[in-house]
């Protein structure tokens, strides 16, 4: 991608990350929707052998384009009638899912819990030629006053047992009635089915399990849609 064509606020952002960064632009399709994601560019040397089912603390789950978030913007990209609706993704990351949603039509929030993570966001915003989207702050522990949404969205979030009642606190504050909840998780992700142990008891909760075929592996990914009872 040409840089010159970014508008100057997010080519500022990009030439600065870039200093810490190398960097690459990858492009995701979604039916008829493209959009463009800034990413690093070696993604295993900035891991250095980190291995998100081993250690999660250690493990900067924001970095990678998880095949979660790929089949939960696929999902997102068949809801109907988006214009209007409201839609905020939590721990978005490299937000691939609310972009997309944005690109759809949807009005998006993103939402992450530091500058870096919300500098790549706006750049890929911005290179997705995308005017519908906000980045904010948003800290589980300490959630700021936000509208409710029509849509709340997360792919790969679950995994710390100590945030599951945090993130059902913020599901109930920035869910409208009759709103709907979409998570995408790797089947393999241990936490998953404790967390929709605790929400169950809200929620009425769905679940559909897609494969994923990568790099000669089959990938299961389980998408939940959680509505309040």
């Amino acid at each position: 991608m040409d840089i010159r064509t970014l508008p100057e606020a997010e080519r500022d952002i990009y030439n600065r990350i870039r200093k810490q960064y190398k960097l690459t632009f990858d492009k995701l399709t979604v039916h008829d929707q493209t959009i463009r994601l800034l990413k690093v560019a070696d993604i295993e040397e900035f891991l250095d052998g980190k291995d998100p089912f081993s250690d999660v603390t250690e493990f900067p789950f924001w970095v990678k384009l998880w095949e979660s978030a790929m089949i939960l913007s696929q999902a997102l990209s068949t809801l109907p009638d988006p214009a209007g609706k409201t839609m905020l993704e939590i721990g978005a990351g490299l937000g691939a899912p609310g972009i997309t949603a944005a690109a759809c039509g949807f009005d998006v929030t993103l939402s992450d819990y530091e500058d870096i993570i919300m500098d790549f966001e706006k750049v890929s915003v911005a290179a997705s030629g995308l005017d519908n989207v906000d980045c904010i702050h948003l800290d589980w522990l300490d959630p700021p006053e936000l509208p409710a949404f029509d849509y709340l969205v997360a792919a790969e979030v679950l995994f710390r047992e100590e945030f599951f009642e945090p993130l059902l606190n913020v599901f109930e504050k920035y869910l409208k009635p009759g709103g709907s909840i979409f998570l995408a998780h790797d089947a393999r992700r241990k936490c998953l089915p404790l967390f929709m142990e605790q929400a169950k008891d809200k929620y009425n909760i769905a679940g559909k399990k897609q494969v994923m075929r990568k790099d000669g592996q089959d990938i299961a990914i389980i998408i939940n849609r959680l509505q309040r009872k």
